[in-house]
């Protein structure tokens, strides 16, 4: 599939057949992740890949009450966690190099995108989460000191295809040369 049209089809999926997925395109979900950039190459993020019925159970119960996707980490075949190492993205010598301090969140967030990217073109359903407990599920998945659970995607074959969710305008998101300037190509 070309990479616009991945772009613009893929969706949020909470509902899944218990079918399995075959290993090899979790590989090949996880290759298209490892090969996201990350600031000086540090690449400090780590995947858990979760098969286990009662572990998907234990890290559904560290969503927050009202998640959509509590169910959806159950019913999928396997949940890619993600864990990324805190305090070696965007420092220098020991020091932040921006303002931003440390950018794990940020890498973190690059990877997980060509995970779900990725799964589409495969014909697999995902949907980031983010709210949840991550001290717990940290916990539950044995993540080392130094590192943080950053997100976790439920991964499977959707029932049905997602619908379409609207999208802001170029106009209302897009700027020339300062805030609030629109930029109209």
């Amino acid at each position: 599939m070309e990479l616009m049209t991945v772009i613009k089809e893929r969706k949020s999926v909470r509902t899944f057949l218990k079918d399995p997925i075959p290993d090899a395109l979790i590989r090949e979900v996880l290759e298209a992740a490892s090969l996201a950039p990350s600031w000086a190459n540090t690449q400090v993020w780590r995947f858990i890949i979760v098969k286990d019925g009662e572990t998907k159970r234990r890290l559904a119960e560290t969503l927050t009450a009202k998640n959509p996707c509590r169910q959806a980490i159950v019913d999928a075949p396997v949940t890619i966690c993600l864990a990324a190492l805190r305090g070696a993205s965007g420092i220098y010598k020991g020091v932040p190099a921006t303002d931003k301090g440390d950018w794990f969140m940020y890498d973190a967030g690059i990877a997980m995108e060509h995970v779900v990217l990725a799964a589409w073109n495969l014909g697999l359903g995902t949907c980031h989460v983010g709210a949840f407990d991550a001290r717990k599920a940290e916990e539950i998945l044995c993540v080392p000191e130094g590192y943080s659970i950053v997100s976790l995607t439920p991964v499977g074959h959707f029932i049905t295809t997602p619908q379409k969710t609207p999208r802001k305008a170029l106009k209302e998101i897009a700027y020339l040369d300062n805030f609030g300037k629109p930029y109209l190509p």
